[in-house]
């Protein structure tokens, strides 16, 4: 063999080992293939790295579930900035965390408008009761319908209060809030705890911002309740605020029968508002399940009320 042939054939062999070694891969870079786009949109699994399933695993241990009345409102509920609206949440509040219903992401209405809108998007059923035409969200209407027929089995009978006991407009609640605020102003500058320039401008006010105005009197011991004695709060509630108008409440005549609160609680129907005896709200769940909501049972008398543990 020439020294041009062997030459050729060593030459030939260090060609093919580096072409073999270019081909070769370590066996976890055999499948990596090109990098995939794993955007949000995306829910087909086999688009997914191989390790999605150990890392969706990790996520959901890492995922706390909500816990406290807090974690329970809604999302976007737009939370107590000042101690007026800190005061309407505990008052009123227990229904934003209600369940299978639509409930409001604000504590206070600000006009008809504003609740209009918020009406315009519930699913509603009517039914005449008592023969008072009644309209609640269609959750709530179904498990009433449920308690007056298990009461009436029982020889009993669930009706509402008056023609106002369900849904409510917003100019509805500011009447009701009139009807103590203006007697109010006239008593309070009668007595001289008020001038009539001070009576004057609240009354010149819109209902939204009398409310914290009001609050703030009462502070001082100028209340507006119907009796006087106490705060407005705990006589009506303050336009845009009422349970009434997110069509989850109703003022149930025959309040005072513990075996009728016994049967619109086994019915998600339970009293949420200490100074309101007649008031009940839909919150759609049991009774068992409503201090992992974030509810309290607060006693009075012989009555229990829910209300939020903040």
């Amino acid at each position: 063999m020439t020294k041009a042939v062997k030459v050729l054939r060593s030459f030939t062999a260090i060609t093919a080992g580096i072409a073999l070694a270019a081909c070769y891969q370590p066996p976890e870079a055999q499948n990596s293939g090109p990098p995939v786009n794993y955007s949000s949109n995306r829910t087909d699994v086999d688009q997914r790295p191989s390790n999605a399933n150990s890392n969706m695993s990790k996520a959901n241990e890492n995922k706390t579930e909500p816990t406290g009345f807090f974690g329970h409102l809604p999302d976007g509920f737009v939370r107590p900035t000042d101690s007026v609206e800190r005061t309407l949440l505990h008052e009123y509040g227990s229904m934003f965390v209600a369940q299978g219903v639509t409930v409001p992401r604000k504590i206070v209405f600000r006009d008809e408008a504003d609740v209009s809108a918020f009406q315009a998007t519930l699913k509603t059923a009517s039914e005449t009761v008592g023969g008072i035409p009644l309209e609640l969200q269609a959750a709530a209407m179904d498990d009433l319908r449920k308690a007056i027929d298990e009461a009436r089995s029982r020889g009993l009978s669930i009706t509402p209060r008056d023609v106002d006991s369900a849904r409510r407009s917003y100019d509805e609640t500011v009447g009701l809030w009139k009807s103590r605020v203006d007697p109010a102003l006239k008593h309070w500058v009668a007595n001289g705890r008020m001038t009539q320039g001070q009576a004057d401008r609240i009354a010149t006010m819109s209902p939204f911002e009398q409310v914290a105005e009001i609050l703030k009197l009462e502070e001082n011991g100028i209340y507006f309740a119907k009796d006087l004695s106490k705060s407005i709060i705990y006589s009506v509630a303050p336009p845009g605020t009422s349970q009434h108008l997110s069509m989850l409440a109703l003022d149930v005549k025959e309040n005072e029968d513990a075996k009728v609160r016994s049967i619109l609680a086994e019915h998600k129907w339970f009293q949420t508002v200490v100074s309101d005896l007649p008031h009940f709200t839909y919150l759609g769940v049991e009774e068992s399940e409503l201090p992992a909501l974030g509810l309290k049972k607060v006693t009075s008398g012989a009555r229990s009320f829910w209300v939020p543990d903040i």
